[in-house]
């Protein structure tokens, strides 16, 4: 059990890191001299938290304003929703116009989002993005959804299985240190619990959005998750050293008795 769980960990782990770091920086393009400002349903996008029901079918409006001096061709408009450097919904909606240089466009649709139940829930960071021809982002405005999807959405079952996982982690690491089975060095002591502190981050992560505590970023991930790893690595450097069994059974004098040998000839 140790085994498979500690390569699915060390597997996981680094590529969400990476991903988390990279989205450190800006996540869509700069637009430069284009904004986007959208509104759902009248609500502004960006001033509070966008409310995402699959139940429901938003109007949304966006307009584009284009202050440069060349002209936007705009051919689709996205909402997605991410976390952990994860895409877990994302909506393409075709919408072609053009935006002249020195102008505002305004165009409103309705997006269906009877497939958002399956797919995600909680709080997720959401961006609204415009695209141009080559599908590249043009300009964006950043938000927070409050999904109302299912526990048992991808978000939901993502959870499910990273909190499987950690728990696995910590079985396998707490019966090793009771059987006293873990390495003699420090060190490697310490890295058998790493993995077990990463999901425990991971999972308080995915818990605060899915309970609508609060919306993860990438300084809170990256924050909750090494912090996770430090206290499991320091509770890996802190466990006693394994005992050595003895070498040699104790050995009873009372048991042991002088045999005594016959004298050759029948001689005492």
């Amino acid at each position: 059990m140790r085994c498979p769980v500690r390569r699915i960990m060390s597997s996981l782990v680094p590529l969400l890191l990476c991903g988390i770091l990279s989205g450190i920086t800006p996540a869509h393009a700069d637009g430069g001299d284009v904004t986007v400002h959208a509104t759902v349903d009248g609500t502004p996008v960006g001033r509070d938290t966008l409310v995402l029901d699959p139940a429901a079918a938003p109007r949304i409006d966006v307009t584009v304003h284009n202050g440069g001096d060349t002209v936007h061709h705009v051919k689709a408009i996205r909402v997605s929703g991410t976390a952990l450097a994860l895409t877990f919904f994302s909506y393409d909606t075709t919408l072609p116009f053009d935006v002249p240089a020195g102008q505002s466009v305004t165009r409103g649709f309705v997006l269906d989002l009877g497939q958002l139940g399956g797919q995600a829930t909680g709080l997720l960071p959401t961006a609204l993005e415009v695209l141009d021809v080559n599908r590249d982002v043009i300009a964006g405005v950043a938000t927070t959804a409050d999904v109302r999807g299912s526990v048992w959405s991808v978000y939901g079952v993502f959870g499910l299985a990273v909190l499987g996982l950690t728990a696995l982690a910590w079985v396998a690491a707490l019966v090793a240190l009771a059987r006293r089975r873990l390495p003699a060095s420090r060190w490697r002591r310490a890295t058998r619990f790493l993995p077990a502190g990463v999901g425990t981050g991971l999972v308080a992560v995915i818990s605060l959005s899915a309970l609508r505590v609060m919306a993860p970023s990438p300084a809170t991930e990256v924050l909750f998750i090494l912090g996770a790893a430090a206290a499991a690595f320091a509770l890996g450097c802190l466990t006693p050293h394994p005992a050595d069994p003895p070498l040699d059974p104790p050995v009873d004098p009372e048991a042991t008795q002088r045999i005594a040998r016959p004298v050759p000839g029948g001689g005492a």
